[in-house]
């Protein structure tokens, strides 16, 4: 079976088993992802590319530690939101979310129902007010698609806490969406 159409989980325990050419089939799913979610929360290109060059490195370290039996998405983003929550913490929050995700390469559709300039710099203002775990909750569940289930176990809480924070978030974002002139 050719990489393209293997399962990243197993394409992962080719890579770990020495088959480079498995790990740049997951860098290439996986780069434009890490991409977007990181460029949500930091406001430097640089930093971003790091970040998501640090992630990769990380699971090139921990590659042994990986568990074949379970899904490979969520461990790489729980890798990925640790550094961005750690290069958060030592540089300091920014004042303003990265919004150049354009200039990066990486394609990043808006919601279907939010396709004006306009609508989507009112959601990413909206978003970076959210609490950040509210934030990252929003992030991975809907801009992400991710099913709550994924998103407990990326950000290391219970299934419940995970949909609690979304209700509360998507409240918050309703109330400043609303709020706000159209």
């Amino acid at each position: 079976m050719p990489p393209e159409f293997e399962t990243d989980e197993a394409l992962f325990l080719r890579y770990r088993d020495g088959d480079s050419r498995a790990f740049d089939v997951l860098f290439g799913r996986y780069a434009p992802l890490l991409t977007r979610v990181v460029a949500r929360a930091l406001d430097r290109r640089a930093e971003v590319a790091d970040v998501v060059q640090q992630t990769f490195l990380q699971i090139h370290r921990a590659r042994f530690d990986f568990d074949g039996t379970r899904p490979l998405k969520p461990w790489v983003m729980t890798i990925a939101l640790n550094l961005r929550r750690q290069r958060q913490r030592t540089w300091g929050r920014s004042k303003e979310v990265y919004t150049d995700v354009e200039a990066l390469d990486v394609p990043a559709e808006p919601p279907p129902d939010l396709d004006r300039p306009k609508d989507i710099e009112r959601l990413r203002a909206a978003l970076a007010a959210l609490p950040q775990g509210q934030r990252e909750v929003i992030e991975l569940h809907w801009l992400e698609e991710m099913p709550f289930a994924e998103v407990a176990t990326v950000v290391g809480a219970g299934l419940s806490a995970v949909k609690v924070r979304a209700h509360r978030g998507y409240e918050k974002l309703r109330v400043i969406l609303s709020a706000e002139p159209v």
